[in-house]
């Protein structure tokens, strides 16, 4: 199974704690063909069946049974009552992500479509 297929639990009390850190910092989802893989036969499935497809997914990988796709659409009230629940420190980086997400995007659409490295105003790379 791949780093990112399973969660770890790390501990700064463990001996080897450094280095099972550092090694998931320098992981890379883009030299995991395995990952790339799982992912274009998730897509193929979903094509190929739909909203079936996407509910096993749901069931298997969530773990969240619906009998269909309405049953997982969050109402914007609850949404909006949740956000709102956030302390304000948390709403605010919420935010923050989102207008990112947003300059991103923007970004993304005016190179076609296509997904590319992009550096933010912080210098972050994204892509």
């Amino acid at each position: 199974m791949s780093p990112a297929a399973s969660p770890l639990f790390l501990s700064t009390a463990q001996p080897d704690f450094q280095e099972r850190f550092t090694e998931r910092l320098h992981w890379s989802a883009e030299q995991d063909e395995a990952i790339e893989q799982r992912v274009k036969d998730i897509l193929r499935e979903v094509r190929a069946r739909g909203d079936e497809a996407v509910l096993a997914f749901t069931a298997r990988f969530d773990r969240l049974p619906a009998a269909s796709m309405a049953a997982l659409e969050l109402q914007a009230a609850d949404l909006q009552a949740a956000f709102e629940s956030l302390p304000a420190a948390q709403r605010q980086a919420l935010e923050q992500a989102a207008a990112r997400i947003r300059r991103y995007h923007e970004w993304q659409k005016k190179q076609g479509g296509e997904t590319a490295s992009y550096r933010d105003e912080d210098g972050t790379l994204l892509g």
